[in-house]
């Protein structure tokens, strides 16, 4: 299984609208929270493959027309408990 951190620069003004259309997203979405500083919108993403990372991108971010920056942060390792 793939973790990704993805990072998301919204079109001013329409953060709750994005963030409604990401957590629609369930089983890939596990997480993902409106924040402050330079990204708007954070994403705790799982899939199986780079393969379905790419699907992800493709299928959902790319067709959310007031994303204006994504930035994907793949772990190497997760040492939760």
């Amino acid at each position: 299984m793939i973790e990704a951190i993805v990072l998301i620069v919204v079109k001013p003004g329409n953060e709750e609208k994005v963030y409604q259309e990401i957590i629609k997203d369930p089983p890939r979405v596990k997480e993902a929270y409106r924040v402050y500083g330079e990204y708007d919108i954070i994403a705790r993403v799982e899939v199986p493959s780079i393969e379905k990372l790419d699907r992800f991108h493709d299928e959902v971010l790319r067709k959310i027309k007031d994303i204006e920056l994504t930035e994907t942060l793949i772990a190497s390792a997760y040492r939760g408990g």
